[in-house]
């Protein structure tokens, strides 16, 4: 795809953007290493997800499961820092990936900019101390994107089999990779160059279709429970007269938090290209179409129920290539100079979690605590001899699991009414017909068959992400779950 411009210089960038991303990469590598954050209860369920590798599971794709096995398995150690590690390695491999983009269309200095904007995002910045499925995501995501630019200025099956194969491993780390095919079709209705021949076109879906099949069949075995799992999370698709609303202060967090996500500079930057469309190049146009539709979709979310911060994140990407390459100097740096500030303290706070406050309890809260309750409960349940432990709990059972890797227990939640709720009710439930008695944990109401039943204790944490909460634990036999 051409830029309209006379022809960029494309050589040089590597060595420059390497440098610099590989420099932000190494501190946070050993920011990490001094990081004092429990593992959250997503990342907990992930570690374990790559205990039980398999081809889906309840709620994601299982790319990200056997990413921490991968390197856990190369570490031989399963600590947090190993756990979140793929992190920041994955966003620089990202953000080398966009700079190769950048620099064949608009030049040198352009790969420069947009690999060090990348790497300096505010959201990378927390992708880099958290692993989540956005993080896997992106650099086969960045991918795709590159092999079907590449198809469009070369088509050829060779082109369009490369990019349907990363957008089918991007799907396989999230579903939201599905929002590029759709970008994809909304640029060839509107940007003539960037419409593929045909035959380019369905090699790149069959790629994709192949490559994604091995989940398709999981979900098809197993009830369509991700499929259900979204569709939760979207939950006015269900019943739209009755759960869809009009909450225009859902829509405004949204927004609001897309400031936070991709920098304030940036994300006004994104906002005045749609706005100034017919002065942009075809480039910079079809990266507005890869970015802006994915935002106007969740914000739609929003508007009719509501949309967490990062379910836009795939937007970003070509976001990043849109705006920087054609920002001021002077906003380019308010932009680095904001955005630079948060990727450097997020990691540092990390280090500092436990103390590090405004006056009140520690800003990063929900990241502390979990380890320690886990460990209490634990040690209760070797002190009564009780090898089963079971918990109503999701958080709590995700960190039990964790927390409990190297003890000689048993660890279950009970068993579902209907639909499983969550993975460890779908796959870890209190199996019927088991003989002896457990250790309960009760985060909620205890069940009927503990009526009457005086409590082991009750533990109710003073600190982290339990603060105040109250969990009471009760000696019950396995079959109380049978009736």
């Amino acid at each position: 795809m051409r830029t309209g411009a006379a022809a960029p210089d494309r050589h040089g960038w590597l060595i420059p953007a390497a440098t610099a991303v590989l420099a932000v990469t190494a501190i946070r590598v050993w920011l990490l290493w001094l990081n004092r954050m429990d593992l959250f209860v997503d990342e907990a369920q992930y570690w374990l997800w790559g205990r039980e590798l398999a081809f889906g599971y309840y709620s994601k794709p299982p790319m990200i499961g056997w990413v921490i096995r991968a390197v856990t398995e190369m570490a031989g150690n399963d600590a947090p820092f190993w756990v979140r590690l793929p992190a920041p390695l994955f966003h620089a491999a990202t953000a080398l990936i966009l700079g190769r983009i950048a620099a064949g269309l608009w030049g040198r200095q352009a790969a420069i900019w947009v690999a060090l904007g990348f790497i300096t995002l505010p959201m990378v910045a927390a992708g880099s101390i958290l692993i989540s499925t956005d993080t896997i995501m992106f650099p086969f995501l960045a991918l795709a994107l590159g092999f079907w630019l590449r198809m469009l200025a070369r088509p050829g099956p060779g082109w369009a089999l490369a990019a349907g194969v990363a957008l089918g491993l991007a799907f396989l780390s999230k579903y939201a990779a599905i929002y590029y095919p759709l970008c994809a079709a909304l640029a060839a209705l509107l940007i003539p160059p960037a419409r593929p021949r045909l035959r380019d076109a369905g090699l790149a879906l069959l790629a994709f279709a192949v490559t994604i099949s091995p989940n398709v069949i999981w979900n098809l075995q197993n009830g369509m429970t991700t499929l259900e799992h979204t569709l939760d999370n979207a939950n006015w698709v269900r019943d739209p007269s009755a759960r869809a609303g009009f909450n225009i202060a859902g829509l405004a967090e949204f927004l609001g938090s897309q400031f936070a996500v991709f920098g304030p500079v940036l994300f006004a930057a994104l906002i005045w290209g749609a706005l100034r469309w017919s002065d942009r190049d075809a480039p910079t146009r079809l990266m507005l179409v890869f970015a802006l539709p994915v935002v106007a979709i969740v914000s739609v979310e929003a508007l009719l129920s509501g949309a967490y911060a990062n379910w836009a994140a795939a937007a970003y990407l070509a976001g990043t290539l849109a705006v920087l390459p054609r920002l001021g100097r002077g906003l380019r740096i308010a932009s680095f100079a904001i955005n630079g500030t948060v990727a450097m303290a997020l990691p540092v706070l990390g280090v500092y979690a436990p103390s590090a406050s405004f006056g009140g309890p520690p800003v990063l809260e929900r990241y502390l605590g979990r380890v320690d309750l886990s460990d209490r409960i634990l040690d209760i349940a070797e002190a009564e001899g009780q090898r089963v432990i079971v918990a109503d709990n999701r958080d709590l059972l995700a960190d039990l699991f964790y927390t409990g890797r190297d003890r000689d227990v048993s660890i279950h939640a009970p068993p579902p009414e209907g639909r499983a709720s969550n993975h460890y009710a779908l796959r870890h439930a209190l199996p019927r017909g088991l003989s002896g008695t457990v250790l309960y944990v009760a985060a909620g109401t205890p069940p009927a068959c503990a009526a009457g039943t005086d409590p082991l204790t009750e533990l109710t944490p003073e600190t982290g992400a339990y603060r105040g909460k109250q969990f009471v634990l009760f000696k019950l036999p396995a079959s109380c779950w049978n009736g």
